[in-house]
């Protein structure tokens, strides 16, 4: 008898500095490596079981991305956002989601708001895990780039998105943020179905406005 053939995992047919990027993009998210931390070749391959030519491309592709620096006589570090570089991010997710939200107004599916409202609903459920929730959330401003229907917004996103690792731990910690989330999550989801573009503009950018003062309140503790 023939034995089932397993289907291919996609992550072994990514070529192996993909891989080794995507692993240590993961593992930032999860925080096993925080802004500051030096990030060794040798010590990153060990612990995400890649050999060292990989893990070199992948702190290169960081590099580029902005999210690591290298230090003379230290090497690579993960870098650690101040008061001004996450200003200066959040205004551009603001400009930036704003327009997404603005398009997915109008070229947005009604399949689209549905798969954004059961996100949101997966947010409420995930209140009592903190990581959970920031990662269903990010899937939830993923989801409003592409109802925008232009190319070019997931691609710029992704590299804030990924900015976004450098503040440290999510702010998702506090039933007051969530609460807060969910409402305006809620604003942005009714100006979509109303197709209302100037509303979803304003309510995305409300909304990142509100995570902005999250953030600096708490880079000030």
């Amino acid at each position: 008898m023939t034995s089932p053939v397993s289907p291919p995992d996609p992550a072994a047919a990514k070529p192996s500095g993909e891989a080794a990027y995507d692993a240590l993009i993961s593992a930032i998210r999860e925080g096993r490596y925080a802004p500051g931390d030096r990030l060794r070749e040798e010590e990153v391959g060990a612990r995400l079981s890649l050999s060292r030519t990989p893990v070199r491309e992948a702190l290169r592709r960081l590099e580029a991305d902005g999210i690591v620096e290298h230090r003379p006589r230290i090497g690579a570090v993960l870098r650690r956002f101040g008061h001004a570089e996450t200003v200066e991010l959040y205004e551009m997710r603001v400009v930036l989601e704003g327009t997404a939200a603005d398009l997915a107004a109008r070229h947005g599916t009604p399949a689209e708001f549905d798969t954004l409202e059961a996100l949101n609903e997966e947010i409420a459920a995930s209140r009592h895990q903190p990581a959970r929730a920031a990662e269903v959330n990010q899937r939830f401003h993923r989801t409003l780039c592409h109802a925008a229907r232009n190319r070019f917004l997931p691609v710029s996103a992704r590299a804030l998105n990924h900015a976004l690792l450098l503040l440290g731990p999510t702010t998702y910690g506090d039933d007051t943020r969530i609460d807060t989330v969910l409402d305006q999550h809620r604003d942005i989801i009714a100006a979509l179905r109303a197709r209302d573009g100037q509303a979803a503009r304003v309510a995305a950018e409300a909304h990142l406005q509100t995570s902005l003062r999250y953030r600096l309140r708490r880079l000030e503790t």
